[in-house]
């Protein structure tokens, strides 16, 4: 009996320093390479503005905007990820931190650049006017009294706006471009208004004719960039010097030629 109590107590006491020894040598858990998970950086677009960007048939986001961020982090050394965001939502989704950068045909303007930094431009743009090939329209004054259909919160809905007064009746807002457009073809507005490359593509891919683009000297140029949370300077550093890169090496030339048929002029 003796023995047997002597025993459990030497037992347990041999129990009590192993485990005491496991706490002690427990080292902290690493990933294979020993290095922590590479940061991936969430990039917000607005996936209905083809050619920029769009989702095909697998439901990816692909296009122009999404090859050219695509090349700029390969150069700059950074994984980026698409989430496609809503026009509507995708300003205040950066500012919240719910997105580290955009890129959505998003043209550099001052009022913007009071909320968020802005790269170098990447892309050239201009407002265009979409009508039937019938319609007396020759100049940007001539849908003044017409009903024109624009994307709500565009340049496209701010030189409209200016030009019709931002409360008119005569001013149907869209989610986007192609919605726009479609309704134009439908009838449901005389005129579209939007930038160029979007209106072009879609005239050329989505209907059977009957229509012009109509351009006028008092549409600015207008540059896109891509845009950073405000004082991200690092970010908007590696973000220029890809772009830099990319110029510099040709693959912009050919981002631009397999989405617009021809280089940069």
């Amino acid at each position: 009996m003796l023995d047997n109590r002597r025993f459990m107590l030497i037992a347990a006491g041999l129990l009590a320093s192993l485990a005491l020894a496991g706490c002690g040598k427990q080292a902290p858990i690493a990933t294979p390479t020993g290095a922590p998970a590479a940061r991936v950086y969430v990039v917000g677009t607005d996936a209905a503005y083809t050619p920029f960007e769009s989702q095909n048939d697998k439901g990816e986001i692909v296009g122009f905007d999404i090859d050219v961020v695509k090349a700029i982090a390969s150069k700059a050394g950074i994984e980026v990820k698409f989430v496609n965001t809503p026009w509507e939502g995708i300003f205040n989704a950066l500012g919240q931190g719910d997105r580290d950068l955009l890129v959505s045909a998003i043209t550099i303007t001052d009022e913007r650049r009071q909320t968020m930094d802005f790269s170098k431009p990447y892309f050239d743009a201009k407002q265009l006017i979409a009508v039937r090939t019938d319609a007396p329209v020759a100049r940007f004054e001539d849908i003044k009294a017409m009903k024109v259909g624009v994307q709500n919160g565009t340049t496209g809905d701010e030189v409209v706006g200016k030009l019709q007064g931002k409360s008119s009746g005569n001013i149907k807002r869209f989610e986007s471009t192609p919605l726009a457009l479609k309704e134009l073809e439908a009838g449901g507005v005389e005129a579209v208004v939007a930038d160029n490359g979007v209106v072009v593509h879609y005239l050329a891919n989505n209907t059977a004719g009957g229509f012009k683009t109509v351009g006028d000297a008092s549409f600015p140029v207008e540059h896109y960039g891509i845009a950073v949370k405000k004082g991200n300077a690092e970010l908007l550093a590696r973000i220029n010097k890809g772009l830099d890169d990319i110029k510099a090496d040709g693959s912009y030339d050919k981002i631009y030629a397999a989405h617009f048929g021809s280089t940069p002029k």
